[in-house]
């Protein structure tokens, strides 16, 4: 290969220089060393004469065709044309009419391909394609490009229109009909298919002649085989074969699945071969019932299935209904080399587990071992789980065939869409229904045109179906729809208007798969269904089959050899998907469960379904997300975190945190409570604290519920002490389990919050005042909520029957907290003023008309910030503008837009002297957005130019100049590669360490103005280590595309608030000294200002309970 300067083919007087290629079948010539597709091929085998002509030219002459290069010294065109003439000599003509055409053609014809005006004659060979200008050109051997389909996706587009879709570029040909589209695409995706196999294993088995022919239907040359019974068989077979279940017939593939094929189990099936083998499986096969090559789809599925199934047709050995004789011939046989006769003792019923009676070898598996037979090994291991006829020990042998599921028969229409290899998104509308004639007989269902046709349109065995999901009624554009989900990874998607047939049909097809020991499953309401491989943590080792079934947030499961289980979706302790392998995981108390996706298109169902059910699924109590003990999970993460981080603040519970916060936790614990953790510095004292109470507040039924909240207020009014806390109690009893001990919790926390009103001023009458309108749900305009709450309080260890030693603990424990806390005071970043960060903010531009001066508190975030500086300048916020805070680094040449959930304090606190924020608008935002909506797969890759600040160990790059680098960003990492065809990457760096700023410093020398500035922070050992890098793209939507999908990634898709930014949303709600019409008591002030208080408090008719309740005045301080 080489550079050469090529003469077109007008004959122009200039050249054009080229990258050629010389490989044993082609010459190529390219626009650059770059390139992958050749702007030109011509066939070795249709040269006729290499010479060389003038200065430094030679000639590559073919029979209609002469092209001129020319090199660049003499020496170098000597060379190539030697090489190209002893490339060329004595090659045979492939044949006469096509001397330089691909060998055997698989499809040919003209195709379009989008973006020229004319067709290209295209070729698919077996595992290429070859485009050409036209036929001609195709006969003389002169050609366009190549195209290697192991590297080659096919993907349908429109009517007549498909991609092949490859790492380096996309092709999209449209064809002349919609029938010729469907014979390219199935062309080329057999050619994919060839491209990927390995003949090695087939040429092998084939070397045993019989072995040439499938084994049920005598078709040549078959490309599969079952290697558990020993046969050889064609495509259309193994398709039947593979109906009957792993656990019938392991079919695997000659070409593709070479790991399976150890040198033994090729020695098998040349040993035995289909002839022998078939003397045993077709010992007595009627003439009527035999197959040919041109049988169809249900003789093989009927003739298979007695085949290896019944056993219909083999030869019974002469020990056939003699368990124990047929065990011990066995134990004896694989101690030899007669492969063939272990095969028919298996399969007439001897045992592959049985015991062979010696300590040293229990099993016929290690007999085989023992006495170095490993054909009989290899047989016996491919057996050890295969259902076969058993025969009993005692008593006559009875044919016993594995249970299948009880025959179900049902018919009747149904609308259908097309199969889909992929979830369904999006609304599907009555038009794209088609009506078909639906039957479920002897565990196959079948669709059909009408009910007039006799040939299927498809059919799903009730073996392949996985998982039967029902869709929430008006889904789709037919009212009740269901979901079949197939082993080969297909959706199927039905509907109905008639509810009493979508029932029916429900219930058919889930009892046509689902085994008999699942049954039970079928009484449920189920809204999903189906088999599921899962892992305990008591064996993780091997997998085990579990059938389950969701209904509501209760997923219930039959594992192997174990009764019914019922998970509380809710009630998990955690739930999250290991995105790496596929494993959906649920911990219990006690107990972690891994359920594994075999399929991709059934399993993200799963996980998506198990995880709505798992979250809050309404307003009231029990749909919340509980704990062990049935408290709301929310309820339990604000209590927890303000005992750890609140007890000490003054006056918490009655000052308002930031509302747009508390509306956006409220939110988070919304969608899913379990996987918010409440964190000191990250989340305020206030604003958790607002949450609880806006949370009991908007509580559906309320915590006392709607039917007897009137009773616990009437209750206030009881004088007797003994009574009132009898009438409590059987109030307490009568509440729902979660709403009791959802009780018990939230007063047992006030209880002890309380406690320590000398440090947080929150006495019992304070606390009472705001939690009594929140839990009752009253206007507040009387304290008789109040009085309820204070004698809850008051009254808790008599009402709640509290253990006093318990409670003392408790108090102790917090104490503990306290003090621990105040020896670390300043550990935790204060959001008090005195805490706060000022630093100097810019807006639009850096200058001193435009500097602002603002206050930093731990907890502002970048939105906050931005709209802290549209609020003082009185500048609003219109539709589609886009403003951002953003990091500036003027000596690096770069900017960095800040998230807007980005807290602002740790960014300054990493400023250098060459560092500012600028409040500014982001105008690519919106392109950013839409291409991110546009987007199927979140990941990204493609080829970008690639420096490092320093010199990295290994890499052997300058740290002078760019190289190219082909990027892989997923959601875990970003991987870079030397090219596109390297299997290992370069380097593997974490995404979420990773910060992308827009620009490149002019002193590095960037090849292009559209680059990105990566900063890689990490820490090992205890030591931080930084590293600086810069990428280089060809455009400027190439480079948007990047940064967009490195933002998506890092913030799990949240690029920008869907309400947009607004000015308002920091505004602090002033604290009012009031709840409804009644008066707090002040936090802080005079004894005078209490007493005046006080004494407009005690003109409530219950003042003079309360004042007597609470003490004197020292105790109100």
């Amino acid at each position: 290969m080489g550079w050469l300067d090529k003469n077109p083919p007008q004959g122009a007087l200039y050249y054009q220089r080229r990258w050629v290629k010389l490989d044993v079948d082609y010459l190529r010539y390219f626009d650059n060393d770059k390139q992958v597709y050749s702007k030109g091929i011509i066939s070795t085998a249709s040269i006729t004469n290499v010479t060389s002509v003038g200065e430094l030219k030679f000639e590559v002459i073919t029979n209609n065709r002469t092209f001129i290069f020319k090199a660049e010294s003499d020496a170098e065109r000597k060379e190539w044309v030697t090489v190209l003439q002893d490339s060329t000599r004595g090659r045979q003509r492939r044949s006469t009419l096509n001397p330089g055409s691909p060998l055997s053609p698989e499809f040919k014809g003209y195709l379009e391909l989008k973006g020229l005006r004319s067709k290209l004659y295209t070729v698919v060979t077996s595992d290429k394609v070859f485009l050409y200008k036209n036929m001609e050109d195709y006969r003389i051997g002169v050609g366009i490009t190549s195209i290697e389909m192991n590297v080659g996706n096919v993907k349908v587009t429109d009517r007549r229109s498909f991609d092949l879709t490859t790492p380096y570029r996309i092709f999209s040909f449209i064809a002349e009909s919609e029938q010729l589209k469907d014979q390219w695409v199935d062309t080329m995706r057999d050619a994919i298919g060839e491209a990927l196999s390995n003949r090695e294993v087939a040429d092998q088995i084939w070397a045993e002649p019989s072995n040439s022919f499938c084994a049920d239907c005598g078709t040549p040359k078959p490309e599969w085989a079952a290697i558990n019974l020993c046969v050889v068989i064609c495509k259309r077979c193994a398709g039947e074969h593979r109906g009957l279940g792993p656990n019938i017939s392991k079919v695997r593939s000659l070409k593709m699945d070479r790991k399976v094929w150890t040198e033994e189990l090729i020695q098998v099936f040349l040993l035995l071969g289909n002839n022998r083998v078939n003397s045993f499986w077709a010992a007595n096969v009627p003439p009527s019932e035999a197959l040919s090559s041109l049988s169809c789809s249900d003789d093989r599925r009927r003739f298979v299935t007695n085949k290896y199934r019944h056993g219909k047709y083999r030869k019974y050995h002469p020990l056939y209904g003699n368990q124990r004789e047929l065990n011990n011939a066995l134990c004896i046989n694989v101690q030899c080399s007669d492969v063939l006769e272990t095969l028919s003792l298996i399969f007439c019923g001897a045992d592959v587990n049985c015991s062979t009676g010696m300590a040293s070898c229990p099993t016929p598996l290690s007999l085989a071992d023992t006495h170095a037979q490993p054909l009989q090994a290899v047989l016996l291991s491919h057996n050890l789980n295969t259902d076969l006829p058993r025969s009993e020990v005692d008593g006559g042998m009875e044919e016993v065939h594995f249970p299948a599921p009880t025959c179900v028969y049902h018919n009747g229409f149904l609308f259908k869409t097309g199969s889909m290899a992929r979830a369904i998104t999006e609304r599907k509308a009555k038009e794209e229904f088609s009506r078909r004639w639906c039957t479920l007989n002897d565990c196959i269902f079948s669709y059909y045109e009408s009910d007039k046709n006799s040939n299927p349109n498809g059919a799903l065995r009730a073996s392949e179906i996985v998982c039967l999901a029902v869709d929430v009624p008006e889904k789709h554009g037919y009212e009740h729809t269901f979901e079949l989900y197939s082993e080969s990874d297909r959706l199927y998607l039905f509907g109905t208007d008639d509810p009493n047939s979508h029932k029916e049909w429900i219930k058919s097809i889930a009892k046509s798969f689902i085994p008999a020991k699942a049954e039970p499953l079928l009484r449920l309401g189920f809204e999903r269904i189906g088999r599921l491989k899962c892992k305990d943590g008591l064996n993780l080792q091997t997998s085990k089959v579990g059938w389950f079934a969701l209904v509501g947030s209760t997923l219930h499961a039959y594992l192997k050899d174990s009764q019914e289980e019922e998970i509380h979706l809710r009630k998990l302790n955690e739930l999250s998907i290991q995105q790496d392998n596929g494993v959906l995981v649920l911990v219990e108390r006690g107990r972690t469960l891994y359920i594994e996706g075999e399929r991709k298109l059934d399993f993200a169902g799963w996980c998506a379904a198990i995880q709505s059910a798992a979250g809050s699924g309404g307003d009231t109590l029990s749909q919340q997300q509980l704990t062990d003990t049935d408290i709301p999970v929310v309820v339990h993460s604000c209590v927890d975190y303000i005992t750890q981080c609140g007890l000490t603040s003054e006056g918490i519970y009655r000052k308002s945190g930031v509302n747009s916060r508390v509306a956006a936790l409220c939110e988070r614990f919304r969608q899913d409570a379990r996987s918010l953790r409440l964190k000191e510095g990250e989340h305020q004292v206030d604003d958790v604290s607002n949450t609880l109470k806006r949370f009991f507040r908007e509580l559906e039924e309320g915590l006392f519920t709607s039917e007897d909240g009137g009773t616990w207020l009437t209750t206030t009014a009881i004088q007797d002490e003994s009574m009132k806390i009898s009438q409590y109690q059987k109030l307490l009893n009568k509440l729902p389990r979660v709403n009791r001990a959802t009780l018990r919790a939230l007063i047992n926390h006030l209880y002890c919050v309380q406690r320590f009103s000398e440090l947080n001023q929150m006495n019992l009458h304070n606390l009472a005042i705001v939690f009594g309108p929140t839990l009752f749900q009253t206007d507040g305009k009387d304290y008789t909520a109040g009085r309820a709450i204070e004698d809850l309080i008051q009254y808790y260890t008599l009402i709640f029957e509290v253990d006093e030693q318990q409670l003392k603990k408790q108090l102790e424990e917090i104490t503990v907290i306290i003090q621990v806390r105040e020896k670390l005071n300043t550990k935790f970043p204060s959001t008090e003023p005195g805490g706060h960060f000022i630093c100097t903010v810019y807006l639009e531009e850096k200058k001193d008309t435009a500097e602002q001066h603002v206050k930093i508190p731990a907890s502002m975030t970048s939105a906050e910030l931005t709209c802290e500086i549209l609020d003082r300048r009185n500048i609003p916020v219109k539709d589609k503008e886009y403003w951002n805070c953003w990091e500036v680094i003027d000596k690096e040449e770069m900017e960095r837009p800040l998230h807007y959930r980005e807290r602002v304090l740790p960014i300054l606190h990493s400023f250098g002297t060459d560092s500012h924020l600028l409040i500014k608008k982001h105008i690519t935002m919106e392109a950013m957005i839409i291409y991110l909506a546009s987007k199927v797969d979140p990941s990204k890759h493609g080829m970008m130019k690639f420096r490092e600040e320093r010199s990295i160990l290994g890499l052997g790059l300058s740290s002078g100049s760019f190289h190219d680098r082909y990027f892989i960003l997923n959601s875990s990492s970003l991987r870079m590669y030397k090219e596109v065809r390297s299997n290992r990457p370069e380097r593997d760096w974490p995404v979420k360490n990773l910060r992308v700023y827009l620009g490149i410093k002019k002193k590095v020398r960037p090849p292009t103005c559209w680059g990105l500035t990566v900063v890689y922070e990490s820490k090992k050992q205890d030591k931080a280590e930084r590293q600086q890098w810069y990428l280089c793209c060809e455009t400027q939507p190439e480079m948007r595309e990047w940064y967009a999908t490195f933002l998506s990634i890092q913030n799990d898709g949240d690029v920008w608030p869907q309400e947009g930014i607004q000015p308002s949303r920091v505004s602090r709600a002033l604290p009012d000294s009031r709840h409804g019409n009644v008066s707090l008591i002040p936090l802080r002030g005079s004894e005078n200002e209490m007493r005046n208080s006080v004494a407009a408090f005690s003109q409530d008719q219950l003042a003079g309970r309360c004042l007597a309740s609470s003490g004197d005045l020292a105790t109100l301080q």
